[in-house]
């Protein structure tokens, strides 16, 4: 025996039949979205099989209109026609010494990468099609040099996320001296000119940059055709792989294409290897230090992000003078900008106390 849950069944039919309704089209549907999906008309409260509120929203506050001069410290964008680039210069040897003190510990000397950071540096936009028709060649680099279309974008994330722990601390001078270094350090010339270290970059000469990849971005989303660029791209399904014929139920049945030459000169190369490497007491380092390598050296392998670099004597004495036992404290509980165990919350109270006396006994 059993019993009918009329509620169900009910729902169960409504479901179907809005399905069914939907595949057949009486929502008076259009295939006519940006991405190429369906948009569906609005009338009567009513908008395919959901009702939507029709009531007055005058009465609703949503604050009061921002000021002219709120607006202008919002609107900060950097755009590729020069809107928004700051007042100021900078040269490449100025930029140089930034980099070394502020960016180096992440992204490696030269731009050449840090561990878990990306490179800044290097690459050609060739090589940007390695994967799949150059076999023996090196991988893909996606670089300032090599794939960035813009050199606006990239003084505006410098201006607005950079450095990492004080990010818009840098000064406009200073804006233009870092960028005109990276810009540098990947051989992009200005007019024809190659940036050495007493090449200075300003607004006017900013402009005047063209990265090697400016075109290699489609469809064309730039100007008053952008949008229908982008609908027209997306009508095309061959442009995004979607190819034959659309199936739900037994699909295998075109060939599965593959990728013929695969790339394995990388470094590191890959592995499938789950498991991590194994300890060995042979090692110069010690556990201690390989945790600080890991989850400290960020903040504190120089002083450039607040933190107390290991190795300076003054700062960690000012440190230890608070006592051990407050110094630990701090360490895994947090203290001031500095997360709880340094945002690696894996390590143990003891492991956390091991870092901290390996950090103090390399400031003596």
């Amino acid at each position: 025996m059993f019993k009918l849950n009329n509620k169900l069944i009910v729902t169960s039919v409504i479901l179907a039949l809005t399905s069914t309704l939907a595949t057949a089209g009486v929502y008076n549907g259009k295939k006519d979205a940006l991405d190429g999906g369906m948009t569906y008309p609005r009338a009567n409260g009513v908008e395919t099989a959901y009702r939507y509120n029709t009531q007055a929203m005058s009465k609703l506050n949503y604050g009061r209109v921002p000021t002219a001069n709120e607006i202008a410290a919002w609107d900060r964008d950097m755009m590729p026609d020069g809107t928004g680039f700051p007042d100021g210069e900078g040269s490449v040897e100025e930029g140089d010494e930034l980099y070394e003190a502020q960016c180096a510990s992440c992204h490696g000397e030269f731009g050449a990468g840090g561990k878990g950071y990306p490179t800044l540096a290097g690459g050609t936009v060739a090589s940007l099609k390695n994967q799949r028709t150059c076999p023996g060649k090196d991988a893909p680099k996606r670089t300032i040099g090599s794939y960035w279309p813009q050199v606006s974008t990239l003084m505006w994330y410098i201006r607005d996320a950079m450095p990492y722990a004080h990010p818009k601390s840098l000064t406009d001078n200073e804006l233009y001296a870092m960028t005109a270094y990276l810009l540098a350090a990947n051989e992009i010339k200005i007019d024809g000119e190659t940036l050495d270290d007493e090449y200075v970059l300003d607004k006017e000469k900013l402009l005047k940059v063209v990265l090697p990849n400016r075109d290699g971005f489609f469809p064309d989303v730039n100007g008053p055709e952008g949008i229908e660029n982008v609908r027209a791209f997306f009508a095309d399904r061959k442009n995004y792989g979607a190819v034959g014929t659309r199936c739900m139920t037994n699909c295998v049945k075109e060939s599965v294409m593959k990728i013929k030459n695969e790339i394995t000169a990388v470094v590191p190369g890959y592995s499938t290897v789950r498991d991590l490497p194994v300890e060995t007491s042979t090692g110069s380092k010690s556990a201690a230090e390989k945790m600080y390598d890991a989850a400290c050296s960020l903040c504190h392998k120089t002083d450039a992000m607040g933190a107390p670099a290991v190795g300076d004597h003054d700062a960690w004495a000012a440190v230890i003078a608070q006592g051990m036992e407050k110094v630990n404290s701090h360490a895994i509980n947090g203290f001031n900008g500095m997360p709880p165990k340094g945002g690696a919350m894996d390590l143990t109270d003891e492991q956390v106390k091991d870092i901290v006396k390996f950090m103090v006994e390399s400031s003596k």
